[in-house]
């Protein structure tokens, strides 16, 4: 990294790798953590999730707890709006948890894999 460059916060990390989440896909807090070498830090990308809802590129709505909760969906706008995100994008949702919900997880670890 040259001496002009700023090495980017947790937050902006996070919101990297919650941008290469395909569509139709989903990851956890924990997963996301642990891509970042922070594994105990899932709180932490929950609160970075939290804060990124003014920010249309970051998709928030695939983010969700280890067991496929919608854990976050009451920082949505609307009661609603993240099953109805995740639903767009062909994910069912029951009772506020992801149907087949291992079937739609994505591993951030592939990242490196695919490049």
């Amino acid at each position: 990294m040259k001496a002009d460059q700023v090495e980017p916060n947790f937050f902006e990390k996070v919101y990297e790798v919650a941008k290469q989440i395909p569509y139709g896909r989903v990851t956890s807090y924990g997963a996301i953590a642990k891509f970042l070498g922070t594994a105990r830090s899932a709180r932490m990308v929950g609160w970075a999730m939290n804060a990124s809802h003014a920010m249309e590129d970051v998709p928030a709505h695939r983010v969700v707890n280890r067991k496929g909760l919608l854990t976050g969906k009451f920082h949505f706008d609307g009661t609603n709006l993240m099953q109805q995100l995740l639903e767009s994008e062909g994910i069912k949702v029951v009772d506020n948890q992801i149907v087949d919900f291992d079937t739609h997880f994505w591993n951030p670890q592939q990242i490196n894999s695919e490049n």
